[in-house]
């Protein structure tokens, strides 16, 4: 079974409403396939005596619990005449509610089991974003492809080891080149494999990328079929145009995204909302343009300005086909495909270690891939093959008060570039990405 980090958050909200008292549900969001119900009975399994599953999207026949009266104790009357051979126990059974927007009602639902405290429940799925009520009873917490640290824990690798790495990013300390040479070759797999569990479980037992690129069309084929049956049919045929140009759209020069390059002569007004609903699905990751890095960047993103990133690297390289997966893994592609490739999968490793995603263009001969903001100051982020450190990013950290600021290449290099701003850049392995996590190093 593959270890998730977000299995502790589960732990600590479970805590703070049996032994604190908070009345709260948890709505675990995210996109489809990242393992949200595996997780969720998972944990039902593990730290209650028992618990209840329903799926609102399939088990259509149960909607009469959530139809009528809402109150705690008709919910609970109705499983247990709906549902065979349920156990109920006061403050050890977890109910499960997945594809929670299924029922019209959600947010009552939730606001009701919150306030019983004799069971616990857990939503899957998204419900309305605009109740202003939401934050007073349910606990949103979103899960991701798996990281380039849970990669290696199917790989086996223990978590201070793993953790001990981080001393490498800390300071300046040199990495041994055969320490690099593992992890840098262990970075270029899991760009491959990427994190879908269903693919890293499988390579974490047979090692056989074959059957990786299966699973990946695999699961590209379900968000198809998502795509279709939670749309009408001319809406599902904008939305899938949108997702499949993102390989596109990356692989250029200048990695904006364009309407026209969706479809010719398009603009906002057609794709717009398409554009909203795959970022919504958690399909693809958005990372907006700023081009004032004296302020924080949610203070001057410009919506109308932005990049998609697929939301895991291993779909986009199986999007590209066989010979990018060959490329990657010999290091040996080169061009806009492997910048490409390289950016998304540092946006990937940033959104998973809770960062929003903006970059730095203010005119069309500057740019810096990333911008993060980290305790509070802004921080850029360089993803190039060379070490040299570009003018546009001299250029920021000379004309604001940025203090740290990171460069990604694929070298040994952990140092800071003698230059007039290299006091400040920290030149790293890609892989050390892992280790620039919100609010601490790791």
């Amino acid at each position: 079974m593959l270890k998730r980090s977000v299995y502790s958050e589960l732990l600590i909200w479970k805590y703070q409403r049996r032994e604190e008292g908070e009345h709260k549900s948890l709505l675990i969001k995210g996109a489809k396939q990242v393992g949200k119900t595996f997780i969720a009975k998972n944990f039902g399994k593990e730290e209650y005596e028992s618990y209840i599953y329903i799926n609102l999207r399939k088990m259509t026949s149960l909607y009469c619990i959530f139809q009528g009266e809402i109150t705690a104790e008709e919910i609970t009357k109705r499983i247990t005449a709906n549902i065979p051979n349920v156990t109920l126990v006061p403050k050890k059974t977890l109910i499960i509610l997945d594809e929670i927007h299924y029922i019209d009602n959600a947010n009552k639902v939730l606001q009701v089991l919150s306030d019983d405290m004799r069971y616990d429940t857990i939503a899957i799925g998204r419900i309305d974003s605009d109740s202003d009520i939401n934050d007073t009873y349910i606990r949103e917490i979103t899960m991701y492809p798996l990281g380039f640290e849970e990669f290696l824990w199917s790989y086996g690798f223990d978590p201070k080891t793993i953790k001990g790495m981080a001393k490498y990013l800390e300071d300046s300390t040199e990495i041994p080149e055969s320490i690099h040479n593992k992890f840098q070759n262990l970075f270029r797999e899991y760009i491959v494999v990427g994190g879908m569990p269903e693919a890293v479980q499988d390579f974490a037992k047979n090692k056989d990328f074959s059957r990786v690129i299966e699973i990946q069309k695999k699961i590209i084929s379900a968000y198809q079929t998502d795509i279709e049956t939670s749309l009408n049919s001319k809406k599902s045929t904008l939305v899938k145009r949108c997702y499949n140009s993102i390989p596109n759209q990356l692989n250029n020069e200048l990695k904006k995204f364009k309407y026209s390059k969706v479809e010719k002569g398009q603009t906002k007004r057609k794709y717009g909302s398409n554009i909203l609903w795959i970022i919504d699905a958690y399909m693809c990751y958005s990372c907006y343009n700023v081009n004032n890095t004296r302020i924080l960047p949610l203070e001057n993103a410009k919506k109308d300005q932005f990049k998609l990133y697929i939301n895991d690297t291993g779909l986009l390289t199986c999007m590209y086909g066989f010979e990018t997966k060959r490329g990657i893994l010999n290091d040996t592609i080169k061009g806009n495909v492997r910048s490409a490739i390289y950016e998304n999968v540092i946006a990937q490793c940033l959104t998973y270690n809770g960062y929003d995603l903006y970059y730095y263009k203010p005119d069309d001969n500057h740019e810096v891939e990333f911008i993060i903001e980290k305790d509070g100051e802004v921080v850029p982020i360089e993803v190039k093959v060379g070490n040299r450190i570009s003018v546009s990013m001299e250029g920021i950290i000379n004309d604001s008060t940025i203090n740290t600021a990171y460069k990604c290449i694929g070298k040994r290099n952990n140092t800071r570039e003698k230059s007039n701003v290299g006091s400040k850049v920290r030149i790293i392995p890609y892989y050390l990405i892992m280790y620039i996590r919100n609010n601490e190093i790791i």
